[in-house]
């Protein structure tokens, strides 16, 4: 399985792209939020992924850097039905908040021969918490993070022999989320900023981790490949250097820290 880290930044970032990404296997794709606007299809072309073979997208929440890029998918997924250049179906899930957003959104701004798509060929599919999926023929696990500013949630994907992978959105870890991280083979986690620069970015008034938080929480549950990304721009041509010299003093497995467009064999 191959993972495709479309961008890694946080919400106000201009130098890279906001946090997304792609897990691909058995031929398909399965996309991760869509960032905050049109950039996405420059990702994905950039990348070398057609994003006509996008036919699974999860949303993690509603905040505008995961969830506006994933109406312009809608858009043009169902104007190119429409034009008879997309072949097959779609499938977009989401909890309750985030496909009922989309249905509105896309209620003010589609065209009827577009809305008449969503339900026949374009699918929102409400997922619940823990409830349990098929998607590019992996067994995928969703779960509440329980974040305190706005529902979110993340999931966890089965693959190989007994491997997972899990996202926790872009909350830091909670509890009740153990019995999916935990022995993770891979965990793709927020780090807002470097713990050393914590009273410059102030992670922790926006709910998020810094570098060293993510580690030590990967240490203790037994992460063997650790991927940080959400994080601040302003380090972004030392980002790697910085973040793994921080990271490596607390975290004794694979540490990454993808740059946009960067490519895992998972």
């Amino acid at each position: 399985m191959k993972l495709t880290i479309l961008g890694t930044g946080c919400a106000s970032v201009t130098d890279c792209y906001n946090t997304c990404f792609v897990l691909s296997d058995n031929g398909q794709n399965f996309m991760v939020d869509g960032g905050g606007g049109n950039t996405i299809f420059k990702q994905l072309k950039s990348s070398g992924i057609n994003w006509k073979s996008i036919r699974h997208i999860f949303i993690t929440h509603k905040h505008m850097d995961h969830l506006f890029g994933i109406m312009w998918f809608v858009r043009m997924i169902c104007q190119h039905i429409n034009r008879n250049t997309y072949e097959g179906e779609a499938y977009i899930y989401g909890h309750d908040e985030v496909i009922k957003i989309i249905r509105d959104i896309a209620n003010l701004l589609l065209l009827k021969r577009e809305l008449d798509l969503i339900g026949s060929k374009l699918h929102l599919v409400t997922v619940e918490n823990g409830q349990e999926l098929d998607i590019i023929g992996h067994r995928v696990r969703f779960f509440d993070v329980r974040s305190i500013k706005t529902k979110q949630f993340g999931f966890t994907m089965h693959y190989g022999d007994g491997k997972k992978l899990t996202c926790c959105g872009d909350e830091p870890f909670h509890d009740c989320e153990k019995e999916y991280v935990y022995g993770s083979e891979w965990l793709l986690h927020e780090a807002f900023c470097l713990y050393s620069q914590a009273d410059i970015f102030q992670p922790y008034e926006k709910n998020h981790s810094t570098v060293a938080d993510a580690c030590k929480l990967a240490e203790e549950l037994k992460i063997k490949n650790l991927v940080l990304y959400h994080t601040e721009d302003k380090n972004l041509q030392n980002r790697k250097t910085l973040y793994y010299n921080e990271g490596r003093e607390y975290f004794s497995g694979n540490l990454y820290i993808p740059n946009d467009l960067e490519v895992f064999e998972v």
